[in-house]
């Protein structure tokens, strides 16, 4: 098997067009939205503390993760072929499981995060600054995250090679 056949949503041309039209709004919209946020908190001084650190990273992520799908979903509703290639198919196989793992992954450091800051208020500055090194940088955050960016790598080669047999 080289290629897979899309069938797409419906195959009247007219609400072809109309979908088009929805899906483009709403990718360009996420996108716009995403670029914004993660635009405002890398320039802004103020936006420092924590929780714009792990929303700059949950929006780039998300940008991300709707780049993965919907370009190849808005070429492949207006087109008269509608194929994907077996490599372009484990490409974005796993590239939506990256993506979707690394929103999970910031989702949970940000409720650790509130949890810390709900929870040992007088303590949270002391627990944030042993996370955060003098530089600003999140050094345990940094390990956590290459550690699972590898597995990750590790576990969707595998994935790939055992689905390709």
């Amino acid at each position: 098997m080289t290629e897979f056949t899309l069938f797409g949503l419906t195959q009247d041309t007219g609400k072809q067009k109309a979908i088009f039209g929805i899906f483009l709004i709403l990718y360009l919209t996420t996108l716009l939205r995403n670029s914004l946020i993660v635009v405002t908190i890398k320039t802004s001084q103020t936006l420092g503390n924590p929780k714009y650190f792990f929303l700059f990273y949950l929006s780039f992520a998300d940008a991300c993760f709707s780049t993965t799908t919907v370009p190849r979903l808005i070429v492949d509703i207006l087109s008269q072929k509608k194929t994907i290639s077996y490599k372009e198919c484990m490409i974005q196989t796993f590239a939506v499981h990256f993506f979707d793992c690394v929103e999970m992954f910031v989702l949970i450091l940000m409720i650790f995060d509130h949890y810390v800051a709900i929870c040992k208020p007088l303590q949270y500055t002391t627990i944030k600054s042993q996370i955060l090194d003098v530089g600003g940088k999140c050094t345990i955050l940094t390990i956590i995250t290459d550690a699972f960016f590898s597995h990750q790598t590790a576990s969707g080669y595998l994935q790939s090679t055992l689905h390709s047999e």
